[in-house]
């Protein structure tokens, strides 16, 4: 059994046409009472997606499927699928869907090594708190109860002392956080 390899899912198309074709010729050049019928035609009708300003849409033979605006799994699959798979090229899928080539070149590395799990956006940033750890919370609010007078500067001075840094700012979010402000007396 040989086993062909095809660069791209337009050239395994262009291939499958041209058996058909070659199929169709040969039976109808030789006829038999088995194969007295014609054989129809196979065609292969692509799908075809079109993205404008406002949607993004995809046609096929069958109908036609309309992508929410906000869906940018979609997009980037999309994308993905002009690039890759219709002809369209990694610079100008990406120009297309607003992307660059480097991003799309991410994505595309993205969705090889998780799947359509790769498509999904993530969040930049920290995902934890590194300067607010529990320790650091801990001194904060041990210090705030020693000395219930201290300001937030001067909680946070007593922290870094003990080397750990911090700014009087977390030091302020941590107090709101726990509650601990001053209570201001009205008279």
């Amino acid at each position: 059994m040989a086993v062909i390899a095809f660069r791209s899912i337009r050239q395994l198309l262009d291939n499958i046409r041209c058996v058909c074709a070659t199929v169709n010729l040969y039976l109808l050049l030789n006829r038999h009472i088995l194969f007295d019928i014609l054989p129809l035609p196979i065609t292969l009708l692509a799908m075809n997606i079109s993205l404008t300003k406002k949607k993004l849409l995809f046609t096929g033979p069958g109908g036609s499927l309309l992508v929410p605006n906000d869906d940018e799994i979609c997009r980037r699959l999309a994308m993905l699928i002009e690039g890759q798979c219709e002809g369209l090229g990694p610079s100008k899928a990406a120009q297309k869907y607003d992307f660059t080539r480097q991003r799309y070149y991410q994505i595309l590395a993205a969705f090889y090594e998780e799947g359509a799990e790769g498509l999904l956006l993530h969040n930049p940033g920290p995902k934890t708190d590194y300067r607010r750890t529990d320790q650091v919370v801990r001194l904060v609010i041990r210090c705030r109860f020693l000395d219930p007078d201290s300001s937030p500067e001067v909680i946070a001075q007593k922290i870094r002392q003990q080397s750990h840094a911090i700014s009087h700012r977390s030091v302020e979010r941590i107090i709101a956080d726990y509650g601990l402000q001053k209570k201001t007396l009205r008279p």
